[in-house]
């Protein structure tokens, strides 16, 4: 194997996601979905709840797609941000619903399913030493997973103008430690959490190496296997990993987004739902139900 390297240099992510942004906008290739939000509260967390506005433009665009089509080999050469690695770019998420949302894919096909590796650690760690933000993965269709393609996704921070830089974050400080596995109190469904050492003050594949060791010690104290759906969240101080049993609840997807706290629905219908179930019992609904502490 060669030398695996990061193309990505120190200091410029920021500045070419920001200039890609409007540049993408100006020419027609980002089409951002407006939305409007407001919080919903629950078992002590401020839940940020977007509805989106206008669905239509999605819509009309996946209609003119094969079911077999991948939107990153080739992707649209608008929407590039920057080469991260020899096995890794970033271009902007086409139909964004949050301001500078970013795709890390993998140059080559992998399946979005299979497990992540040193090579996508280390990417992420390259744009998060100039990014704040909140990576995450949907790990198969039934963690919201909409392409094949292999592909983690990255959020700047905060999630919202108001409030905590992302919702759960009041949650986490009650994290308790035993031998196997993290866990936090407030959360009523199964998981798995851990504190980072900031990668971003180390080289990326040094940082990467640790990520990818506490990645595999979680998914074991869960024993998820490769095939089993599950959403996994990243930022610069922890990692959370959550096991999904369900797509949707009713007709609400629900993504890794939604275990930061960060929800979306449709529609006022959709709204009125999460306020009737609450948020906390929806992402309960669509995880695993805790048996016994492990």
């Amino acid at each position: 194997m060669g030398q695996r390297k990061i193309l990505l240099k120190p200091g410029t992510l920021w500045t070419s996601v920001k200039n890609q942004t409007a540049h993408a906008l100006e020419c027609g290739a980002l089409l951002s979905i407006p939305t409007e939000f407001e919080f919903v509260e629950q078992d002590g967390v401020n839940f940020l709840v977007r509805i989106l506005s206008n669905l239509e433009r999605k819509k009309t665009a996946k209609k003119k797609q094969d079911k077999e089509f991948n939107p990153f080999l080739p992707y649209e050469e608008d929407l590039f941000v920057a080469d991260i690695s020899d096995t890794h770019v970033c271009i902007l998420n086409k139909f964004n619903v949050v301001d500078y949302h970013l795709l890390i894919i993998t140059r080559a096909f992998e399946e979005q399913q299979s497990l992540l590796t040193l090579e996508d650690f280390a990417a992420m760690w390259a744009c998060l030493a100039d990014y704040d933000g909140l990576v995450f993965y949907n790990s198969g269709k039934i963690a919201g997973a909409s392409q094949r393609h292999k592909h983690l996704q990255i959020v700047p921070l905060p999630l919202a103008p108001s409030g905590t830089q992302i919702p759960i974050s009041p949650l986490l400080s009650s994290a308790k430690f035993p031998q196997v596995r993290a866990t936090i109190p407030g959360l009523p469904f199964l998981h798995a959490f851990a504190s980072l050492d900031s990668g971003c003050m180390q080289p990326p594949f040094t940082a990467a190496a640790a990520t990818l060791e506490q990645y595999q010690t979680l998914l074991q104290a869960l024993d998820l296997q490769a095939s089993d759906p599950y959403n996994l969240l990243v930022t610069r101080e922890w990692m959370l990993i959550v096991p999904r049993s369900h797509e949707k609840f009713e007709s609400i997807s629900v993504n890794s987004l939604g275990f930061a706290g960060a929800l979306l629905v449709r529609n006022q219908t959709e709204m009125q739902i999460l306020k009737e179930q609450g948020p906390m019992n929806i992402l309960k609904s669509v995880g695993v139900a805790i048996i016994s502490e492990l």
